[in-house]
């Protein structure tokens, strides 16, 4: 029974020496504790680099095959549409009669004059964004932002004028307010 402490021999352990001796231990303990942690944590960081490098070398290699295969599909593309430049004649446009000198009268007529005759509002070359007539609305939609109320104002009544697409004319209504 001389083993068994006290209660009160156990809080002072807990309380006291435990304490005490933890302090005078710390002087010798520090430095190896301080050494294992930096051993720990660098070898985490080394690998968490490597990995690191590993995954852009990867995002790279992904990157460059996604941009030869776009470059490609690119290319073919545009040949074909150079061996196919001139699109052929309707079977309207190959029936219809000859006029002066074997010249054929075609009943086609270009895209723009089906369009309803636009009422008011600027031409697309007095437009702030440049090409507007050959940009779609997803390339037009970002351009708007930058533009001024006036410019803002033209881009609404030309569009709603000629094509009056909506994503356009929605944006335009949001940033005017």
């Amino acid at each position: 029974m001389a083993d068994e402490k006290t209660p009160i021999d156990h809080a002072l352990d807990v309380l006291v020496y435990a304490p005490f001796g933890l302090a005078l231990s710390v002087r010798e303990l520090l430095p190896q504790l301080a050494e294992k942690g930096k051993q720990q944590l660098t070898g985490q960081v080394t690998m968490a680099k490597m990995v690191g490098q590993f995954a852009v070398q990867q995002g790279q290699s992904e990157a460059d095959k996604a941009f030869r295969k776009a470059r490609e599909q690119a290319q073919g593309t545009l040949e074909q549409l150079g061996r196919f430049g001139a699109p052929a004649p309707s079977p309207a446009e190959a029936a219809a009669p000859s006029t002066n000198n074997g010249v054929r009268a075609t009943t086609k007529q270009p895209a723009a004059a089906t369009r309803p005759a636009p009422t008011s509002g600027p031409g697309a070359g007095a437009l702030a964004i440049p090409d507007y007539d050959s940009l779609a609305a997803s390339q037009v939609v970002p351009r708007l932002t930058g533009l001024s109320p006036e410019e803002l104002e033209a881009v609404r009544a030309y569009e709603a004028d000629h094509r009056g697409r909506r994503t356009i004319l929605n944006r335009i209504a949001q940033l005017q307010g």
